[in-house]
Parts: C-alpha cells; structure tokens; sequence
C-alpha cells in the first residue's frame, strides 16, 4: 500500500493526456496579457481593499517592509510555478506538479488545500466586497439593513459589548448591535446574514459557468479599472502625507509587523490561479511563465506603495477597518475621493471574485479525470465548454459560508495549505533536476549552486541567534521553529551532497519560516481540514484512482 500511495504520474502521459484527453474540449483563447491580467485580478482584490488595513494596524508602516519580504517568498515560488507550467502545462496547478514529484497522496493533500484556499480566498473577497457595496449605497443616501449585511457572529458580539459597556464601544460595534436588535427572529434565533456577499458569489458563478471567453473580457475590463483606481489613491494621496506617522516606523517591534502574515500573505495568493487556466491557453509553456512574474513584480510594488500611502496619511492605530482606502480619504476630509474609491473598489474587487471563481472548478476538474473525485466533477458543458458540475459546486461552498460567517476567520483559514502546496511546489523542483527532467522545461528557474551557500547561510543565522541570545527564545515561543531549523540542516546536506539549486531552497525556507508565524486556530482548522480530505481519499480516491486500475479497465 505504501507504494501506491505514492504513485506518480509521468510528464509525457499528463502531456497525452493534454493533448488528447478532455481538456482539449476547453476553450483556448488565453494569451500572455490575459493572464497577467487574471493574475494581477486575483492579487488586487481584498487584499489590497480591505485586509491591508488589518495588517498595518498590527504593524505600522512597517508592513510594507512585509510586504516586501513575503513577495520575495513569492517570487522563489512563482519560479518554480513558472518551471512547472512549462514543463506540465495543465489545469492541476501545483495538485498536477505534486503528483509528478511526489506521488499520489501529496497530490491529493495539496488538491484538497488547494480547495480550501480558494473557496476561503473567494468568501474573504465576497465580503469585502459586500462591505464597500453597502457603503457605497450609503453614500447615495440609500440605507441597506445592517441585518441583511452582518455575519451573526460579529453582530452578536458587538451586541454583547455594546451591553456590557455602550460607553466604550466602538462605532462599528453600535452598528453592529444596532442590526442585531433590528433582525427579525425565528424563535429565540435572530435572521442575520451578509446577503450581498452571497448574491454577488451567485452572479459570478453564473458569468464562470458561461464560458472562459466571457470571463475574460470581464477581468481584463475590470482590471483596468482597479489599476486607474490604485493609481489615482497613490497620486492623490502622496499630498496628504505626514511623515510624523512614519514614526515609529514598527511600534510593536517584529512581532506586530510579522502578526499580519496571514493577512499579507493573503493578498499574495492569487498569483497561482493563473495556472489553473493551462489549458485555456493559447501557447501555455511560453505565456504562463511570464505572465506570474509580471503579475507578482506589479503587484509587489502596488503594495508597497500603498502601505506607504496609507499610513502616511493617518495614523496606523486607525486602520483598524475593513475598507481603509476609503476611509483615509474620509479622514483627511476629502470625501469626494472617498466616495470614488467606494464605487470603484466594488467594481475593482469584483475581478478578484471572478479570478478565483475561474480557478477552483478547475482543480476539482482535474483531480475529478485522474479519479481522486467523482467523474461529474470533470464533466465539460457541450455549450459553453467549462466544468459546470465543479462551477456550480464552487458557488455554493463560496456563497453559503459567506453569508454567515466573519471575515477575520476566513483569513486565519487561508495560509497553512498554500504554504504548504507552495513547498511542495519548490521541492518539486529538486525533484524535477535531479531526475534530468528539468530538460524538458521551457522555462527553468535560474541556477545557482547552493552546494555551499545553504550550509553557510544556517551556521550565520545560528551564529547570529546565540550571540545575540534570541535563538532559544524563540523557538521556545514558536515549537515549530525547531522543525523549520531541522530542515534547513536537512537541506544543507542534501546541498552539500547534490549541488540543489539555490532558490527552490529558499522558496522552501522562506515560505516554510512564514508557517511557524501562524497562530494555533490556523494549525488547527487545517487539521481538521485535512482528516476529512484524507477519509474521502481513502474511501473513494484511493481505490477509484486511474492510476490504480489494470491496464484493461484503463
């Protein structure tokens, strides 16, 4: 059994597959600018429009320092997302590159994180969205029921708080009480639900379930849009600038600005959705390689930008909200900027919305033809040439949560499988040189002999942490940087050993420091996650797998 678990495809049979299989009913219309355009749709999205305010009120201005770290973590991954898309240009994003590296079960757990984050990414953005949408009616003077765009939770506790101390509430928490007071009940059970979030989840479905062509015009309008509306923030923004609130630069030290990892982390995501849409693409080796390089580098310095804009303009202990490009504008009194921003963030985040709505069918697609899930899930539409049995199960994971559920849990829920499917990515990639078959990538990530330089770079950290007398601390706070330091010595040995290229390493290392700042609920939920991944897989995928079928029943 232990063999089959880790059963492999080839590249030549997922390349057959490609060629001859179902995914040649898909649609192929994609070029390079598309995909920079759906990439940089599914970065800018709630990331950029809500959870950066989160992030820079833990951090201070310091968080574009973050940024710039976790793009840098990104960037040795996007590489070796690159490499792979070269070498296995299909729909199974890093699902389809485990099961070539690794074998069937890494597959598999990568596929189900995968769905996890992008049903998670998706419920974030749809109540982002929500929330500018009903501030955006608000500023035409129409009021929308707090009760019909509230999640229970939030309402219930801020109702509680309001309760205990009207005094020292805060505005958000009497808006809150007050719809909690204002729903209708169902017994003892107050009605309360964000029914924007839903409605909107619903009406991007049904643009994704017509067809890849339709998609496509959309993003790219909306796009450009989002990018004339970042620009015209940081424009106008820079004038209202006071360096006084660059200062201190990180009041709560490192542990505040690496407090928002999730979060900032979060914003990141999107740029492997662009390889969901393989087999969509006109010239998949050649155009999806640069288009996650163009779409991660834009994107990065976007952040930057307005991380700095953001907390230059006021101070950073009021960015505590979940619309913060708007309310700076609101606070300097400027609130004609404010208002523009508020229509144009609902139209802006829509693309994110439609990004990720394109991606997650599409995993379950392809673990669906390799027989890990039922054949429906594989089904292509004869009309419009898209999955419509996973289209339409992805709108219902992503719209019923979202109408009930707060925002802050969605983001905890995110980060721990995509670093996780991120390593695997990376690792992939020794894998891929060290059984020759990096020869037939048409993109390779660029080689650096990290022979000596792994080693080196953990007897400089180690070094580093003894004489300045915060190493065992640390981990004795953070148990799991005793495994992240277990494996850089595991790494550099193996560096040692077989020349590994330098940076999938680093990918590996950086995305891999980034886990241990996670906190426990993130840990835990994945877990949990996980097991009910691993009963299904057991119970059905490992016995249904095609690779696990004689050559008559093949």
């Amino acid at each position: 059994m232990s063999n089959s678990l880790f059963r492999k495809k080839t590249v030549n049979s997922v390349l057959a597959e490609a060629e001859h299989g179902a995914s040649s009913q898909m649609m192929k219309i994609l070029g390079v600018r598309d995909l920079t355009s759906l990439g940089i749709a599914a970065i800018i999205g709630a990331g950029i429009f809500s959870t950066i305010g989160r992030a820079s009120f833990n951090g201070g201005p310091a968080v574009s320092l973050l940024f710039v770290f976790t793009a840098i973590a990104c960037v040795f991954t996007a590489l070796s997302y690159a490499q792979f898309a070269s070498t296995v240009p299909v729909s199974g994003s890093a699902y389809t590159y485990a099961y070539v590296a690794f074998g069937e079960i890494f597959a598999w757990i990568i596929g189900w994180s995968l769905i996890l984050e992008y049903a998670v990414s998706n419920m974030v953005v749809a109540i982002s969205w929500s929330e500018y949408f009903t501030g955006m009616l608000a500023g035409f003077g129409v009021s929308f029921p707090g009760w019909l765009s509230s999640d229970y939770g939030s309402a219930a506790r801020a109702y509680e708080a309001v309760q205990q101390s009207a005094a020292s509430a805060t505005d958000a928490q009497r808006v809150l009480a007050a719809a909690y007071e204002a729903a209708p009940s169902i017994g003892s059970l107050k009605v309360i639900m964000d029914l924007p979030a839903g409605l909107i989840t619903v009406l991007i479905t049904a643009l994704v379930y017509i067809g890849i062509k339709e998609s496509r015009n959309a993003s790219n309008a909306l796009v450009v849009l989002k990018l004339a509306v970042i620009a015209l923030v940081i424009g106008a923004g820079v004038f209202y600038i006071k360096p006084a609130n660059w200062t201190p630069f990180a009041p709560n030290g490192v542990g505040g600005v690496l407090s928002g990892v999730a979060s900032v982390f979060f914003a990141f995501i999107g740029f492997d959705s662009i390889s969901t849409t393989a087999e969509e693409c006109r010239n998949p080796q050649r155009d999806l390689p640069r288009a996650m390089i163009y779409c991660l580098v834009i994107c990065t310095v976007l952040y930057v930008l307005i991380t700095l804009v953001l907390t230059g303009m006021v101070n950073y202990k009021e960015l505590g909200v979940d619309d913060p490009l708007a309310y700076v504008f609101q606070k300097v009194g400027v609130d004609a900027m404010a208002g523009i921003i508020s229509v144009s963030a609902v139209v802006a985040i829509t693309s994110a919305l439609l990004a990720y709505q394109l991606g997650q069918p599409r995993i379950w697609m392809t673990m669906s033809r390799d027989g890990l899930l039922w054949p429906i899930f594989s089904s292509i539409h004869p009309k419009y040439r898209t999955p419509w049995f996973s289209t339409m199960v992805t709108g219902l994971l992503v719209a019923l949560p979202s109408l009930f559920l707060d925002m802050q849990f969605f983001i905890d829920l995110t980060s721990v499988g995509t670093f996780f499917a991120f390593i695997m990515v990376c690792g992939g990639i020794l894998y891929l040189d060290a059984k020759g078959i990096s020869a037939q990538s048409k993109f390779k990530v660029p080689y650096v002999n990290g022979k000596y330089l792994i080693g080196i770079g953990l007897i400089g950290v180690v070094a580093w942490g003894l004489s300045g007398g915060w190493l065992f601390s640390s981990m004795a706070e953070k148990p799991l940087l005793y495994v992240f330091y277990l494996t850089w010595a595991v790494l550099s040995v193996l560096a040692f050993q077989r020349n590994f290229s330098l940076l999938p390493v680093l990918g590996i290392l950086t995305n891999l420091y980034l886990m241990t700042e996670l906190g426990l609920s993130n840990w835990l939920i994945f877990v949990v996650w996980l097991v009910i991944g691993l009963v299904l897989y057991f119970s059905y995928g490992y016995r249904k797998s095609k690779l696990n079928r004689s050559p008559v029943q093949q």
